[in-house]
C-alpha cells in the first residue's frame, strides 16, 4: 500500500517542513538496508550509541527525499531542497502510530504471539498450516521488538487474509506499545522461561506483562498445565475466549489425550481425533499442538490438521552462511519464499564485503497475492537494487515471466533437476550466491550439491547472539564510550571474518587480533575497521604498514624496532598502542620506572603516535582481587595520565575488560576491551549469556555390545549392562579432549545425556545412548544452546576459552542470523 506524505504527515501528528508531493511505500530505520529510495521515508531513530540524523545527508545524497525527525536540519531548504521533514517529539513513537494507523486499515483475523521461547516456530508453523487455503503476512524472521513489529504490521497488504505477528520483550512496559500496533484477534502464548527475567522482579510479573497482548483479543491460546500462567490469567479476568490445551485437564478446551512418540490423540469441541507430526523432541511438541489450536480457531477442520500436520518442515529461522564449492559461498535462505524475506535475504547479502559476482537463484513464489506480472517486475527490481549479476529462476512461472527480470546474465529452468544437470550448475564459480525457494522446489538438492563436502560435525555460529552480547556489555557502558572486541585465535573458535563482518556492521570501534596474520585475513575478507594487534612480531612491521594494521608496543626494543622500519617506509603518524604492566607481569612498561624514558623517545620521534595507552586488570572477575585491582587502577591513572600529559592530541584510556565492563563500569574510562563476553559466556561465574558456538555431529553407527564385552581401545570401556553405543564422528583432531571419555562427560542425544564410553580416538567418539529413543543419522550436541561449554571447561578442570579455541580448522563453520 501506497500513502501520500501529506496523509502520513496527519496520522503521525507531524510538522511537515518542505512542500514536495511523494508517496510512500517503504519504511526505513537502518540506512544500511535501502534498497527504494524514491519511496521510502526514513525514521531518524536516536538510540543511546546513535542517532539516525546523522544519515540524513548520506540518505538524501543517495536519492531519499521523505524523513521523520526530532529536529530540522539547519538550511534545510538550502541543503535539501527537494526534502520533506516530518517533525515529531519522539520518532519511535512515530514510527509505532504509523504501524497502528495502518493497521487500523484492515479487519481481519490478525494472531499476536508472544512467549520466552518458540514465538517464531509457532508462527512458522501457522504459516505452513494455514497457507494452502489462505493468503498470509507475518513477521519476517524474528521483527518482533519494538522496531520491529511496526516494520511487520506495515507488511499488511489489500490481499492479505491472515496476519500472524510475534510481540517480543525484555523489560516492563513495553508491550502495550506492541498491543496497540498488533490488535491481535487470537492471542498465543507459547511458554514461559527464564529469558530477560533480570529484567523482572518475579516470573509473574513477566507473565503478566506478556499477558497483556491479549486484553483485547477475541480469543487466546496457551498452555493451562503451567500453574504461574493460569493463576496471571485469573487475575487478568479475561474477557475473551479462553483456549486451554493440556495433557491432564479433561476439562481444557483442547484436551490432549495421548503423546505417543509423534501421535498425537486430542479432543476438542467434544470430538476424539489425531494427527502426526514429524517430531520427537519435547518443545516441538508442544509447539504443534498450540499451532493446532489456533488453526482450529481459525476454522481449519479435524481432517485438515491430520493432512498438513505430518508436511510440517523443520524452520530454518536464519541465514546460513557456508563455504561452497569452486570458490563459491552460498547464503542459504531456501526455506521461506515471499518478496518480503527476499528483501531481507539480499539486504544481508548486500551487507557481505567479498569481491565476488553475487548470483541469485529463486524459484516461484506462491500465495503472493499479486499478479505473476506484478510479482516478478517486483523481484526484478529487488535484485537488481540489490546488486545482483546473475539470475537464476527455477519454475514453470519464473520461466514464463522471464522478460520481467531485468539482469542481462539470466537462465531459467523448469525444476531443479534440469538446473542441476545443466551448464549453469556446473559454471558456478567464485560468486556469493543465494539460494532462496519455495519448499516445494527441494532446493536442499542444491545446497548438498553446492556445499563443500566435509565431515559431519560442524560448529554452529549465531551471528545474533554475538550482537545481543555486544548490547549487553555495552548496556554497561557510557553513550560515548568505545569498544574494543577481540577476536584472535579465530575470534575464539567461531571464525574471524564473519564475526568481524557483524561487529562492523554494528560500528565497533575496533577490532583486536594477536598476530598481523589474522589483521591480513581480515582486511583481504573487506573488513575496513580499525584493527589492533595485540603480538606484533619486528619481521611483520612491513605487513601492518601496507594493510593499516595497528600494533600493540610493550617494550623499547620493541619501539625502536617499529620507529626504525617505519621511518625506512617514510611513515609518519603511524597509530600504536602503550601497554603497561600494572601487575599481571607479562607484557608491558612500568608506568611507575618507564614513563620519563617512554615520552622522551616518543616525543622525539614523528614515526608512531601513540593512539591508545591500556593496561589488564589480572583478577576483575573475582571479588577476592578487588584491593588488587584498585592498585592496578590507580598505577595505570599514573602512567597513563603523565603520557596524556606529554601530547596535545587525545590519548583513549582503556582497562576494562569483559568481567571488568560489569564488575568495574566506573573504570571504564575512554574504551573497553569486550573478549570472553561476546562469545556469550559472562566470565564473572561462568554463566551462559547468549549462545554463540554450538559444536555438532551425527550418529555414523550403533551397535548392540553385550555387557561381557569393553569398547574402545586398550579396553577401557567397560560396561554393567548389554548396551546400545554409538560412533560419531569427532574425536581428539577434531578438538575433542580426551580427559572427557571414559564416562568423565557426555553429549546430548535428543535432548538426553549420552556418556563417553572408553578412550576418545582420534576421528571418532563413542557414546553409550542405551535407552535414548535414536537411530543412525540422529544429531548429537557436544556443546552449545543445550549443554554449555562450561560444562565440559569444568571437567577438564580449565577455563572456557580453552574448549572454544581448540575446535579444529577441519570442522565446518556454518554461520547463520535470524
Amino acid at each position: 500500500m501506497k500513502y501520500s506524505i501529506e496523509k502520513v504527515t496527519t496520522l503521525i501528528g507531524a510538522r511537515r517542513y518542505g512542500n514536495t508531493e511523494a508517496q510512500v511505500s517503504w519504511l526505513l530505520t537502518d540506512s544500511r538496508s535501502l534498497c527504494f529510495p524514491e519511496e521510502t521515508l526514513f525514521f531518524a531513530l536516536k538510540t543511546q550509541r546513535n542517532d539516525g540524523h546523522r544519515y540524513i545527508q548520506d540518505l538524501y545524497n543517495r536519492g531519499v527525499r521523505q524523513f521523520v525527525v526530532e529536529q530540522v536540519p539547519e538550511a534545510y531548504e538550502t541543503l535539501y531542497p527537494q526534502a520533506n521533514f516530518l517533525r515529531v517529539p519522539h520518532t519511535l513513537a512515530a514510527l509505532q502510530r504509523l504501524a497502528e494507523r495502518h493497521r487500523d486499515e484492515f479487519s481481519l483475523p490478525i494472531v499476536g504471539i508472544t512467549g520466552s521461547n518458540g514465538k517464531t516456530m509457532v508462527k512458522e508453523w501457522l504459516y505452513q498450516l494455514l497457507l494452502p487455503s489462505q493468503r498470509i503476512v507475518r513477521s519476517p524472521r524474528s521483527y518482533n521488538s519494538q522496531i520491529g513489529v511496526p516494520l511487520s504490521v506495515w507488511l499488511l497488504n489489500e490481499q492479505t487474509e491472515v496476519g500472524i505477528f510475534e510481540a517480543g520483550i525484555s523489560q516492563p512496559g513495553e508491550m502495550m506499545a506492541l498491543r496497540d500496533i498488533i490488535q491481535p484477534t487470537i492471542g498465543v502464548l507459547t511458554s514461559l522461561g527464564a529469558a530477560h527475567q533480570e529484567n523482572f522482579r518475579s516470573m509473574e510479573e513477566k507473565c503478566m506483562e506478556k499477558l497483556e497482548l491479549m486484553h483485547d483479543t477475541e480469543a487466546m491460546v496457551y498452555c493451562s498445565d503451567n500453574d504461574i500462567v493460569s493463576r496471571c490469567i485469573r487475575r487478568m479476568n479475561y474477557k475473551g475466549e479462553k483456549i486451554s490445551w493440556s495433557t491432564c485437564d479433561q476439562q481444557a478446551a483442547f484436551y490432549v489425550k495421548s503423546v505417543e512418540n509423534s501421535h498425537i490423540t486430542y479432543i476438542w469441541k467434544e470430538e476424539e481425533n489425531c494427527f502426526d507430526i514429524p517430531f520427537i523432541d519435547e518443545a516441538s511438541i508442544e509447539d504443534c499442538i498450540t499451532c493446532a489450536a489456533v488453526a482450529l480457531r481459525l476454522g481449519l477442520t479435524p481432517g485438515d490438521l491430520a493432512d498438513r500436520m505430518p508436511k510440517l518442515e523443520p524452520v530454518a529461522m536464519r541465514l546460513e552462511v557456508k563455504e561452497g564449492q569452486r570458490g563459491c559461498i552460498l547464503i542459504n535462505d531456501s526455506y521461506n519464499s515471499d518478496i518480503n524475506s527476499l528483501d531481507i535475504a539480499l539486504d544481508f547479502m548486500n551487507r557481505r564485503e567479498e569481491l565476488k559476482k553475487r548470483t541469485l537463484i529463486l524459484s516461484d513464489m506462491f500465495q503472493s497475492g499479486l499478479s505473476p506480472e506484478k510479482l516478478y517486475a517486483q523481484v526484478s527490481e529487488l535484485a537488481v537494487k540489490r546488486g545482483i549479476t546473475k539470475f537464476i529462476g527455477i519454475g514453470a512461472q519464473l520461466t514464463a515471466q522471464a522478460d520481467k527480470i531485468q539482469i542481462a546474465d539470466k537462465q531459467f529452468f523448469a525444476d531443479v533437476n534440469h538446473f542441476l544437470g545443466s551448464d549453469a550448475f556446473t559454471g558456478l564459480r567464485n560468486e556469493m550466491i543465494l539460494l532462496k525457494g519455495a519448499r516445494p522446489f527441494g532446493f536442499d538438492q542444491i545446497t548438498e550439491q553446492l556445499e563443500q563436502k566435509v565431515h559431519e560435525t560442524i560448529l554452529e555460529v549465531n551471528l545474533n547472539a554475538v550482537v545481543e552480547n555486544l548490547n549487553y556489555y555495552r548496556s554497561f557502558m557510557k553513550p560515548e564510550t568505545k569498544m574494543v572486541c577481540m577476536i584472535k585465535a579465530d575470534a575464539y573458535g567461531a571464525g574471524a571474518v564473519e564475526i568481524a563482518k557483524t561487529l562492523q556492521d554494528h560500528r565497533v570501534d575496533y577490532l583486536a587480533v594477536a598476530v598481523a596474520d589474522e589483521g591480513v585475513t581480515l582486511r583481504k575478507a573487506g573488513i575496513t575497521a580499525n584493527i589492533m594487534i595485540m603480538n606484533p612480531e619486528m619481521t611483520a612491521f612491513k605487513t601492518m604498514f601496507d594493510y593499516d594494521l595497528e600494533p600493540e608496543v610493550y617494550s623499547f626494543r620493541l619501539l625502536d624496532a617499529l620507529i626504525k622500519a617505519a621511518r625506512k617506509e617514510g611513515i609518519t603518524g603511524w597509530p600504536v598502542h602503550i601497554k603497561l604492566d600494572t601487575g599481571m607481569h607479562r607484557l608491558g612498561f612500568d608506568p611507575e620506572q618507564d614513563m620519563d624514558e617512554l615520552i622522551d623517545r616518543l616525543t622525539h620521534q614523528q614515526a608512531v603516535i601513540p593512539r591508545s595507552v591500556f593496561s589488564h586488570f589480572v583478577g576483575s572477575d573475582s571479588d577476592d582481587f578487588d584491593n588488587f585491582s584498585t592498585l592496578q587502577f590507580k598505577r595505570f591513572e599514573m602512567g597513563s595520565q603523565k603520557l596524556q600529559a606529554a601530547f596535545s592530541h587525545k590519548i583513549l584510556r582503556h582497562i576494562d575488560n569483559s568481567a571488568g565492563i560489569e564488575h568495574f563500569p566506573d573504570r571504564q574510562l575512554d574504551m573497553c576491551r569486550l573478549g570472553l563476553g561476546l562469545y556469550g559466556i559472562d566470565s564473572r561465574d561462568n554463566r551462559i549469556l547468549h549462545t554463540v558456538s554450538t559444536l555438532k555431529t551425527t550418529i555414523l553407527q550403533m551397535h548392540q555390545v553385550p555387557k561381557s564385552e569393553t569398547v574402545g581401545y586398550s579396553r577401557k570401556g567397560k560396561l554393567t549392562r548389554d548396551s546400545v553405543i554409538a560412533a560419531i564422528p569427532i574425536g581428539y583432531a577434531d578438538g575433542l579432549n580426551r580427559r572427557l571419555g571414559n564416562r568423565h562427560c557426555y553429549c546430548l542425544v535428543n535432548g538426553q545425556k549420552a556418556e563417553y564410553v572408553g578412550n576418545i580416538c582420534m576421528d571418532v567418539a563413542l557414546i553409550d545412548v542405551t535407552d535414548i529413543p535414536c537411530q543412525e543419522g540422529d544429531q548429537v550436541e557436544i556443546f552449545g544452546e543445550h549443554l554449555p561449554v562450561t560444562v565440559l571447561s569444568d571437567v577438564l578442570e580449565t577455563i572456557p576459552y580453552e574448549v572454544l579455541t581448540g575446535i579444529s580448522n577441519r570442522v565446518k563453520r556454518v554461520y547463520f542470523q535470524d
